[in-house]
């Protein structure tokens, strides 16, 4: 079980510590994560929320989904906030080194970090105790592999390129919440989580894809956006979970949208909303039928 650490306190047992601010892992990050594996120790990953332009990849609760999955033993979770951004680069890696026994540090070529990204990796393999490994960045197409460019994918839809260079899917995690029961009117109910605030925003438009629910998973049509038909301009994210015939109000699920559809319209009534549903069930059927080829 993935441990979290949103407070620093001593845990002296061997490790191998991944630093970066890490919103998620993409597939730079999986690779500096293999190379860490080779010292056979708990692996910690260091990560940071806020600061970003325009919001992060993914939520705290997201990436310990992440990090769980991908066989990381801990997590630093520091918020960027003004003592963060006021801590020397030197006193942030030896608070660190107080908390753990690394036997080996990994970072990118790029990593920047304390007051005024001072910190370096030269600086880190001055201080540390132990092998510092420095990486080189990761490029897929002739283009570096960061979270920069996975945000400008999300902005265009590109559902699978982001996929590509995540090396896995991307998703919303929320707790479902009432909504206004408008598509169980239409004979298809819907699960709503509030897009999070501090993510950073996916294409608004209609999604295939499917959805991780405490009872199982299901394939799923997801409304990114707006439900303009309604007059509802707050930014939602609504799941129609095809098969799925319960309650899942106040539990987590996981949505992820894989193919872009259409985006958000307007429709002049509700039958023509009803019609165009039945549409993209049809679309996500078929897309299910080829999958399984």
């Amino acid at each position: 079980m993935l441990k979290i650490f949103r407070e620093l306190s001593p845990d002296p047992q061997p490790c191998v510590l991944l630093l970066g601010g890490f919103d998620g892992l993409h597939a730079g990050h999986r690779a500096l994560l293999k190379a860490a594996r080779k010292y056979g120790c708990p692996i910690g990953i260091t990560s940071i929320s806020g600061g970003k332009p325009g919001g992060d990849l993914f939520t705290f609760p997201e990436r310990e989904y992440i990090y769980e999955r991908a066989g990381i033993s801990f997590v630093c979770e520091f918020v960027f906030s003004d003592r963060l951004k006021n801590t020397s680069a030197e006193a942030f890696v030896r608070q660190l080194l107080s908390c753990f026994a690394p036997r080996a540090v990994l970072c990118g070529s790029d990593f920047r970090f304390g007051k005024g990204a001072l910190g370096t990796p030269q600086l880190l393999q001055e201080i540390c105790p132990c092998p510092v490994e420095v990486h080189e960045l990761m490029c897929i197409g002739g283009e570096k592999v960061s979270s920069s460019q996975i945000k400008r994918l999300l902005s265009a839809g590109a559902m699978s390129e982001v996929n590509a260079l995540l090396q896995a899917d991307y998703f919303i995690q929320g707790v479902v919440e009432h909504g206004r029961h408008v598509g169980h009117s239409l004979g298809f109910p819907t699960t709503n989580l509030t897009f999070p605030p501090e993510k950073y925003p996916l294409a608004e438009g209609v999604y295939g894809g499917y959805a991780e629910t405490r009872d199982g998973v299901f394939a799923a049509i997801v409304n990114v956006g707006a439900r303009p038909t309604f007059g509802v301009t707050e930014r939602k994210v609504e799941a129609y979970l095809d098969g799925f015939d319960g309650d899942l109000y106040g539990s987590t699920l996981r949505v992820f949208p894989k193919r872009f559809y259409r985006p958000v319209q307007r429709f002049s009534d509700a039958a023509a909303l009803r019609e165009q549903l039945m549409q993209d069930i049809r679309r996500l059927k078929d897309d299910q039928v080829r999958t399984e080829r």
